[in-house]
């Protein structure tokens, strides 16, 4: 192992503790010394917690030693070079290399972003130079990639892959360019919040919370880069937008300006959060925290959108809601109406018909059903949440709502016909709220005489299960309107987050791009759908491959979000990858057809 940083010193472990000798190598001597307490402290707590006998962790820890002088790589089969991302410094260790190590031994390098073709083309044996990725921490993480250039041994990657799989890792087969595919797409989504951070379109906390309740991840963008690094990510990035010209892949310029200031995440105590010590995972309250310090000192190009929000909410109580009406009655109507109805409000499910609506009813029933055989609600909660769920085939039943929810067909002309219709039922002061996920909440307002009562109210599917509720407000939205939803999300138990009225809100303008690259990957040939699926649930913990979520979202959904994206902004990157565009136009629209990006039994 050459470089004894956080990824050196795991990858060290995982291979002590899969038996094989490891010398690890850096110029500094405190380095070294860290790794050996590491690997002390990592082997002392998996004896604590069973996963190694006393006995195993010593044998572990005697085929670890370090030094301080790449001369004793001499024996080694295989060299790991970790050291920091920096070409010149890369390109001295493979050139020395090759006047230490055999001929027969590989040289991997566990650079993200620089080209391992180059490090290759200048090394004296070209082909038995790879890229071996492994995440951070390595000992926890499943997946490795491993990076062939144009110039490498299939012998040296079939050797690598073995160990790779020995050590219990899973390895995926990718080609050389920046980010390979897990950081490829990693990164232009970070990039992209980060970006929108810095436009002040939401503040942190509801950016990172967003994507963490709408689509599963196990943390939000601008909290992974604080812990990836700011300079990391701009220097990857960096290495992306050079291969790619892709402004999707262009540092979004904070990246820079914090990392001039040298506040690059948890390693400096300070990057788009601050911590409690450099290296601590504890955000401390801030200017930017809600309700945090007045007088902390506020990031590089950026105001307390988070706090602003916070007093608008606070100076404003909103109006009373007693009753609540959903208009609609496919999946997400219903859905809504049993969130309102397990939270204690009354509401009138209000369909095209009476036919419809009882449908729809009879649906929240067996979701309420299923929650009791999960021991989830009691018989009692299920039987009062369905009496409180009146069924109505008219809108007329609406004229007494405090709130009145949309749900219906995602067609610009439907809504803005039945917000019109809304405006004459609706009594006074009630708010009206659209649950559109990409059209313009501000031409559903302007259908009404009272465009200032109307607010975006984004659930996402299944509503009963999904904590998440974009609150969208137009720039004709009155503050007691917007603090009106605010307040029931949180009556219901949901997590509002705060966004403005552009395509995408949030969840959606940072999801859709990031599947828009995965299927540019395949269309590019440079990886398959399972081995990215794998990449992004073993690399980046996500709960689903892209392809698997584009299957269940839906090729042709998707496709529409996409095609929006790129008309707002009219950005080139955005542009709908024409693989997804063929695949829709050939009925292949995922699991409903049967058919995706993968085939499905048809029910």
């Amino acid at each position: 192992m050459v470089g004894l940083g956080t990824m050196g010193s795991g990858i060290a472990e995982v291979l002590v503790r899969a038996g094989r000798e490891v010398v690890g190598i850096d110029v500094s001597p405190d380095a070294a010394a860290r790794a050996v307490e590491t690997l002390t402290a990592a082997t002392a707590r998996a004896v604590a917690r069973g996963k190694l006998t006393e006995d195993e962790r010593r044998a572990a820890l005697g085929r670890f030693r370090t030094s301080l002088d790449l001369a004793d790589a001499a024996g080694a089969d295989l060299v790991i070079e970790v050291v920091p991302e920096d070409y010149a410094l890369k390109h001295d260790v493979f050139t020395a290399l090759d006047s230490i190590v055999a001929p027969t031994a590989i040289l991997a390098t566990g650079t993200n972003a620089l080209s391992v073709t180059r490090l290759a083309a200048d090394s004296a044996h070209p082909e038995r130079v790879l890229g071996l990725h492994f995440f951070n921490p390595a000992p926890a993480m499943k997946l490795v990639e491993v990076v062939s250039s144009v110039l490498t041994a299939p012998a040296a990657v079939a050797a690598v892959t073995e160990l790779a799989r020995d050590l219990g890792k899973e390895p995926v087969a990718v080609g050389d360019r920046p980010g390979f595919v897990a950081d490829g797409l990693l990164f232009g989504y970070l990039n992209q919040a980060a970006a929108m951070y810095e436009s002040r379109y939401a503040s942190r906390e509801d950016i990172d919370a967003a994507m963490r309740l709408g689509c599963g991840l196990p943390m939000g963008p601008l909290a992974l880069l604080d812990l990836i690094g700011v300079d990391t990510a701009r220097t990857v990035l960096e290495a992306m937008y050079a291969a790619s010209h892709d402004r999707l892949h262009a540092p979004a310029p904070i990246l820079g300006q914090l990392a001039a200031a040298g506040l690059t995440g948890r390693k400096a105590g300070r990057g788009f959060y601050t911590y409690a010590a450099p290296g601590s995972s504890e955000t401390v309250p801030d200017a930017e925290t809600p309700g945090g310090s007045a007088n902390a000192t506020a990031l590089p190009g950026t105001a307390g959108t988070a706090g602003a929000a916070d007093t608008a909410g606070a100076a404003t109580a909103g109006r009373p809601v007693r009753s609540v009406g959903v208009v609609g009655s496919g999946t997400m109507a219903s859905g809504i109406a049993e969130v309102f109805a397990r939270a204690g409000l009354p509401v009138v499910l209000a369909a095209r018909t009476q036919a419809k609506a009882e449908a729809a009813r009879a649906r929240v029933a067996k979701s309420l059903a299923r929650s009791v055989d999960k021991g989830r609600l009691t018989a009692g909660q299920r039987d009062a949440a369905l009496e409180l769920i009146a069924p109505a085939g008219s809108l007329e039943a609406l004229a007494d709502v405090d709130l009145a929810v949309e749900a219906v067909a995602e067609d610009l002309t439907v809504k803005r016909e039945l917000f019109a219709a809304l405006d004459k039922v609706c009594r006074p002061g009630a708010v009206l709220a659209t649950t559109t996920s990409s059209l313009p909440v501000i031409a559903c307002a302007r259908a009404t005489s009272r465009p200032q009562d109307v607010v975006g109210m984004h659930f996402f599917n299944p509503a009963p299960a999904m904590k998440l509720v974009e609150v969208v407000r137009t720039v004709l939205t009155s503050d007691d309107a917007h603090a009106t939803v605010r307040r029931v999300c949180a009556a219901v138990r949901k997590h509002p987050v705060d966004c403005g009225d552009r395509a995408g809100f949030i969840v959606n303008a940072l999801l859709f791009p990031y599947l828009n690259n995965a299927v540019k990957m395949v269309q590019e040939h440079y990886a398959s759908p399972d081995d990215i699926d794998t990449a992004m649930k073993l690399g980046g913990g996500y709960p689903m491959g892209p392809f698997e979520l584009l299957d269940v979202v839906g090729l042709d959904v998707s496709l529409a979000i996409e095609e929006v994206l790129h008309r707002e902004f009219r950005d080139p990157g955005l542009a709908p990858a024409p693989l997804l565009e063929h695949l829709v136009a050939a009925g292949c629209l995922g699991r409903k057809t049967g058919r995706g990006f993968r085939e499905y039994a048809r029910a």
